[in-house]
């Protein structure tokens, strides 16, 4: 079984997906802690609904190496970090001590329309059909292995 953290920025759909899996498929992953880098989002709300314990840690007027020193503090036996519709960047050193346990799921058929405006992108270029990627993360934006797409 794999412990898992997922970092929200928001409303929590994909959150919702996880834990509804994880509940389904004990015996494969928990979801140990959910940060929030946002206060009063609904992602929160998601996670007390499923008994997951939950931190906000803030993002906004500090230095991203300070936000992720004191998520390392929930950290401790996460296999697998999850990026739920978290909406910042994570630094290097970061991304590289969670090489190939850290995931994200972003909103296109990667390599095409990487970056926060995925889907607006995709309808501007007239794209008929698109779909989302779950890939590693790597410290350059949505670079990663691809692991699935849909």
């Amino acid at each position: 079984m794999k412990n898992l953290a997922v970092f929200i920025s928001g409303f929590g759909s994909n959150l919702q997906t996880i834990a509804e899996f994880c509940e389904k498929n004990h015996n494969l992953a928990k979801i140990q802690v959910v940060i929030s880098n946002k206060e009063g989002v609904n992602g929160l709300k998601i996670a007390q609904s499923f008994g997951i314990k939950s931190a906000v840690i803030p993002t906004k007027g500090r230095k991203m190496h300070e936000f992720e020193q004191d998520c390392k503090t929930h950290l401790e036996g996460v296999d697998i970090i999850c990026l739920a519709g978290f909406m910042r960047i994570l630094s290097t050193e970061f991304t590289q001590e969670w090489r190939e346990k850290m995931i994200n799921i972003h909103p296109s058929l990667l390599p095409s329309f990487k970056g926060d405006a995925a889907i607006n992108d995709a309808l501007s270029f007239g794209m008929k059909i698109t779909g989302c990627t779950v890939h590693f993360v790597e410290a350059e934006i949505d670079s990663g292995k691809i692991i699935a797409q849909e």
